[in-house]
């Protein structure tokens, strides 16, 4: 097998430029002043001047480096450089008002001092065309609909900052704010804030640590803000950065702590949002971002999923700018205008690998869970679960780190590869599950393909989808020690670290470990390798990064997040919308500039289409109907569509023969239709609220007013007396600590109480599931009815001690003391009124309480009613598709689809074999009208209980693996055909090949040498798939003395079934199945019924009747 195409980087040799163009009158004393990579700066030039025909004049070039350092620079660096000594730049190109030697000598001073003037500290900039949009259409949106908030759609590296900071200069706001959840990205925000906007435009005002002590130029705090615009003449506007983190601690948002106070007085002009919104804690962000007075709202995102799919954002507010259309722009950059902006982003390229290789015998042999055998379905998350320090599945993750550096189409399995491969980022689900993997890829002995690799684990808490990431600088400072240190490679185990908000230049690929299902989360990860990277080697040479990788070993996720990624950013297409044509013209595009590239049938790594991005996960659906024998319930759809059925369809449902229940299991009609009145439209419960009532009635009844309300009440006021002496605890403020305490004790009581009363009223108990869903819910109830009181009381506690605290300066002991006491009491009253004004809401909160816990256990008994029958449908359904192999064995070829794959069986046989009748399957399968037998009423059938094309698919694999396997002169075969055709309700039960093999052992052993004479004959009298005829051929045809009497292949054949060989089966199914099995087995030799005795006749009577040799005589 091949080796992967992995090229990280090329080398190139940075230059700026400079030339003229003598001809065009219009630039007579200007010259053109570029940047390129490329070895030949000529061939650079011309590239932009060639379409327009000019003639050109090089003036002069040299290389884009500082001097002392390998460090490199753009022409942006330079034009700004020359716009601060004061030279006019034609707007929005690269052409200066300059002489040419005077250019050349300012390139060299540039060079010698890193383009630093004193009195300049701010650099020129040009926005690319995404960011001049971006900012043009949000200019649009807030001129035009000042109240609306506007996203920006914008994947990592789009250059968001710059953006923002000019949207603020171009509408001139005095007042900004930015709030991040990020606060490691507070750096590039700075940075980009003294690089183009410095502080004769805006002050930069922070509480963050290590801008407030950043060399040499520290951001001012909010005090020295104050101080600085006291001073007339200085500038008054401000931007104002904030962690999400620190806003949800102020005391004026929902906290505990006195700071922040201006970002709750002030009214900005415009609040931006940088991804802050996707914190866990949606309550306290909500409350805080409530509190902030502003006049226009900038969200920022590259992965606003949720968003998209809640609409949240019209489309008219939103600003797209995906990495496609960075591609886009990369590839369709006129070269006339210089150098292009996109052209330092690496192309991304996916990697997607099957473990079947590895897990092959768990996929066969399934697994044991509490004692039973199930299905095996590979889980990255399980693949790599440790237990007691130690891998679960140890062997297999040697196999697969054996099969990543030693199998060839694996990316480490080469030396060369390897080095491509230096530095890499590999994402775990656990911290466990990277530790040990840590400790395997350390021991050289074992894997010694690893020991160049420093391994570095940056484990934070391996947080959820739905959590806050904060990253942790240890991590960050750890991984950049170990590439400092370790040049020559590092891999770096991740669990919830390091994916997002910091960037890593040398990564140049992301190993995805994990069952990362989130298409935010993954787009996240798969961004991390993909920034710009420039670097020197040890021989001076320069290498710029042009690709970036992912590889990932879960192709049905990796390829169902990729059209998730292709789609979820468009509204027309987000949360599953739009047609297959323009989800298919997304994913192209997407394609286009994104390739992936997966394993074929063969195991070669090949560049996958639009078509097989969409169909690969739904062929791995349709491998397992084959692999189950068409009972996967992947096979079965609109499942839900029973609660809209007639009673006459349920009674066609009943007439299959369920697969794993008691035969005489059938479907309840009455129950099918109890359900109907208890779920909406698309299948979700809807309890009945005069049931829940009542269940509620059951379970508490008026009781739950009396001693359960007094030990509540009793409860609350020790709560508040407790907590009131106690401080902010793991960020929350005492009334929240509160909050959770009355939330949990609430719930202890009244799941307490249900599951008493449950255990008398034969009601079930609660799973831990549904307690855990009814918990989150009565949380939510009681901040709902206490959250505001709650947070009012922190506020008037913190004003109270604030006041205090002031008060007390200058005062004398005695008289601190006094003002001490009173605060106390004041805090005390308000502490006595919260307590009150609970203790008011306590029988309410225990009513509400108590009718989420009923709505619970209704849901759960709907929800149990409803999963029994839907199980009881599919295996009465399952006793249908059971049936398909047979069918396709019998009458099947590669034309075969659900709509014609029982065309070419006759009537009766259709119902022999399956119990109902051809227009009853099309009812199932189609829908339509029936008139009921035992009414003789009109119904109706929705029908659709088959998914075509996972039907589709497992029809053509099943052909295509009958045709691999029809071959049973293959010695080294260690399956066939009838390993996929399940046992069937009537007699077609098959023998197993092992037991067919034994029977021919024995026959030879007690007759020896009966294969080798061409004159024996063999019978099989009662044939059920034909199994025991083609042992019997395939041993004579390998005899010596058959073929030594007949040393022409094809003349051995025919006089075996001319002459040797005879069968009867007793159905026409059955005789279609076995002839098609035994002669079968080549597509050129043909055995026409003239030249071999298999015929469909029932033996079973004559044998019963002693009539056999008169029955032979007749049928042969």
């Amino acid at each position: 097998m091949k080796t992967p195409d992995i090229q990280t980087t090329s080398v190139v040799l940075p230059k700026i430029y400079a030339y003229t163009t003598p001809d065009n009158i219009r630039h007579n004393g200007w010259v053109k002043i570029g940047y390129t990579e490329q070895d030949n700066v000529e061939k650079r030039i011309k590239q932009q001047c060639h379409t327009a025909g000019l003639r050109w004049k090089t003036e002069w070039f040299g290389n884009a480096t500082y001097e002392g350092s390998h460090k490199t620079f753009t022409d942006k660096a330079f034009h700004a450089y020359l716009v601060k000594l004061g030279y006019k730049q034609d707007p929005n190109t690269e052409w200066f008002h300059i002489g040419t030697e005077e250019s050349h000598h300012h390139f060299y001073k540039f060079r010698e001092n890193h383009g630093i003037i004193n009195d300049k500290t701010t650099q020129t900039y040009r926005l690319r065309d995404s960011q001049e949009k971006a900012v043009q259409q949000t200019i649009t949106s807030f001129t035009d609909s000042p109240d609306t908030e506007y996203l920006w759609n914008a994947k990592p590296r789009f250059g968001k900052t710059l953006a923002v900071y000019d949207l603020c200069l171009r509408m001139q706001f005095h007042n900004v704010l930015v709030v991040t959840n990020r606060p490691a990205i507070a750096n590039s925000w700075y940075d980009d804030y003294l690089k183009f906007v410095g502080q004769e435009k805006y002050l930069f005002v922070s509480r963050i640590d290590a801008l407030l002590k950043r060399k040499p130029t520290p951001c001012l705090s909010r005090e020295q803000y104050i101080e600085h615009i006291k001073k007339p003449g200085n500038v008054k506007n401000c931007i104002e950065f904030v962690s999400l983190q620190d806003l949800k601690g102020s005391r004026f948002f929902g906290g505990s702590y006195d700071k922040l106070g201006e970002v709750a007085k002030l009214t900005w002009d415009l609040l931006v949002i940088d991804e802050a919104h996707e914190g866990v804690d949606t309550y306290k962000t909500d409350v805080a971002f409530d509190q902030i007075k502003r006049k226009h709202t900038l969200h920022l995102s590259g992965t606003p999923f949720k968003a998209l799919a809640n609409e949240k954002f019209p489309n008219n507010a939103i600003f797209n700018w995906t990495y496609a259309d960075e591609c886009k722009a990369k590839e369709n950059w006129d070269e006339e205008r210089g150098h292009n902006p996109y052209a330092e982003m690496p192309k991304l390229n996916m990697y997607t690998y099957r473990m079947s290789d590895i897990v092959i015998g768990k996929l066969q042999n399934g697994v044991n869970i509490d004692g039973d055998k199930k299905a095996y379905a590979f889980d990255l998350n399980e693949f790599f679960r440790v237990e007691n320090n130690r891998f679960v599945h140890n062997e297999d993750v040697d196999k697969w780190i054996d099969a990543l550096s030693c199998q060839s189409r694996y990316p480490f399995s080469t030396p060369e590869l390897r080095h491509e491969l230096r530095h890499t980022f590999w994402l775990l689900n656990r911290v466990d599950s990277a530790r040990a993997l840590a400790r395997k890829l350390r021991d050289t002995k074992r894997h010694p393909e690893f020991s160049n690799f420093e391994i570095v684990v940056a484990a934070g808490d391996g947080k959820t989808d739905d959590d806050e990431i904060i990253e942790d600088d240890n991590s960050y400072n750890r991984v950049r020690k170990a590439i400092n240190e370790h040049p020559d490679g590092t891999i770096t185990l991740s669990v919830g670290q390091l994916t997002t908000g910091v960037t890593i230049p040398e990564w140049t690929a992301v190993m995805i470990l994990s069952n990362m299902k989130s298409p935010a989360l993954y787009m996240q990860a798969a961004f991390r390798a993909q920034t710009p990277y420039l670097y020197v080697d040890a021989s001076g040479k320069y290498h710029r990064k042009k690709n970036a990788y992912i590889f990932d070993f879960d192709p049905i996720r990796t390829l169902t997040n990729y059209e998730e990624m292709a789609n979820g950013l468009f509204s027309n297409t987000a949360s599953g919308n739009g047609d297959s044509d323009i989800r298919k013209k997304h994913i192209r595009e997407l394609l286009n500039f994104f390739p992936v590239i997966g394993e074929d049938e063969n195991g070669e790594m090949i560049q996958l289409d639009a078509e097989q991005v969409m169909r690969i996960p739904r062929e791995n659906r349709s491998k397992e109907v084959v692999r189950s024998g068409f009972m996967s319930n992947f096979l079965f759809a609109n499942i839900a569509g029973i609660y809209s059925c007639s009673p006459g369809i349920i009674k066609i449902i009943n007439q299959l023969s369920p697969v794993s229940a008691p035969k005489n299991s059938e479907v309840n009609a009455d129950e099918v239709d109890s359900i109907s009145h208890e779920i909406d439209d698309e299948g979700n419960v809807q309890p009945d609220p005069e049931q829940v009532s009542q269940l509620k009635n059951t379970l508490f009844g008026d009781k739950i007013y009396g001693e359960p309300k007094e030990a509540l009440d009793q409860y609350v006021a020790e709560s508040i007396q407790q907590y009131s002496k106690k401080n902010e605890r793991q960020g929350k403020t005492t009334e929240e600590q509160i909050i959770d305490q009355i939330s949990s004790q609430l719930t202890t009581v009244l799941l307490s109480q249900s599951e008493q009363m449950a255990d008398k009223s034969q009601v079930d108990r609660l799973t831990k599931r549904k307690q855990g869903a009814a918990a989150i819910q009565i949380k939510g109830m009681v901040i709902e009815q206490l959250g505001e009181s709650c947070r009012q009381v922190t506020k008037d506690k913190n004003d109270i001690d604030i006041n205090c605290k002031n008060n007390c300066k200058g005062k004398t002991s005695q008289q601190q003391q006094e003002l001490i006491q009173k605060a106390e009491e004041e805090k005390k009253a308000i502490d006595d009124t919260l307590t009150k004004t609970i203790q008011e809401k306590t029988k309410d909160l225990l009513n509400k309480g108590a009718e989420i816990i009923a709505d619970a256990h209704e849901q759960q008994r709907i929800d149990n009613k409803k999963e029994q029958t839907n199980d009881a449908i599919r295996d009465h359904l399952r006793g249908f598709s059971r049936t398909i192999p047979s069918f396709l064995m019998g009458y099947g070829n590669e034309n075969t689809t659900l709509q014609n794959f029982d065309m070419n069986v006759p009537d009766e046989v259709f119902v022999e074999v399956t119990s109902i009748t051809k227009q009853q399957f099309h009812l199932l399968r189609d829908g339509g009208e029936l008139i009921n037998d035992e009414t003789g009423e009109r119904e109706f059938s929705p029908g659709h209980f088959f998914d075509e094309v996972v039907f589709n698919d497992a029809v053509r694999g099943f052909m295509s693996l009958r045709k691999r396997l029809a071959n049973y002169f293959e010695a080294s075969a260690e399956e066939d055909i009838f390993d996929y055709i399940p046992p069937q309700k009537t007699n077609l039960v098959f023998t197993p090949k092992w037991v067919v093999r034994k029977m021919a052992d024995l026959l030879e052993k007690e007759n020896p040498g009966c294969f080798d004479n061409p004159q024996k004959t063999f019978a099989d009298l009662y044939m059920k798939s034909g199994q025991y005829i083609t042992e019997i051929v395939k041993r004579l045809y390998n005899s010596d003395g058959l073929c030594k009497a007949f040393p022409d292949k094809e003349a051995r054949i025919r006089h075996i079934f001319r002459h040797q060989v005879y069968g009867l089966a007793p159905t026409e199914c059955i005789y279609r199945i076995a002839i098609n099995y035994i002669l079968g087995f080549n597509d050129t030799i043909h055995i026409p019924e003239s030249e071999h005795h298999l015929r469909m006749a029932d033996s079973l009577p004559a044998a019963k009747n002693g009539t056999m040799e008169q029955f032979l005589e007749h049928v042969f």
